[in-house]
């Protein structure tokens, strides 16, 4: 996956915002001013995903790119290595799995507000 396409799929999702909240490098969405996913825009080298955390767990144990995210509480923080052992398919279906955790954390009033 390279950018250009993590990018263009994290704001193609129902009330996305992309910003730069820490530094010029690190690429931050959120959805209703929550984060779901980041990266370093600089080098791409992996992206930070919120997860449930038993799946978090299990998600360490079969994949070696998938590691506890640095900065972040490792329960429900991964972060995935670009090193091309995941598919694509895997990564939308993670970064999918991230954005709809955090839809389900948010208050009631804002979760009406993405609904179709």
């Amino acid at each position: 996956m390279d950018i250009e396409t993590f990018r263009d799929y994290c704001l193609a999702k129902k009330g996305v915002t992309e910003g730069f909240p820490f530094d010029q490098e690190t690429l931050v969405f959120k959805v209703m001013g929550k984060m779901f996913a980041l990266t370093d825009v600089d080098t791409f080298p992996a992206i930070s995903l919120k997860c449930d955390p038993e799946k978090a767990l299990e998600l360490r144990e079969r994949y070696p790119a998938v590691q506890p995210a640095w900065h972040f509480n490792k329960k429900y923080w991964n972060m995935v290595i670009l090193d091309g052992s995941v598919s694509d398919a895997l990564l939308l279906k993670w970064i999918d799995h991230s954005y709809d955790q955090v839809v389900a954390g948010l208050p009631r009033k804002l979760r009406l507000e993405l609904e179709p």
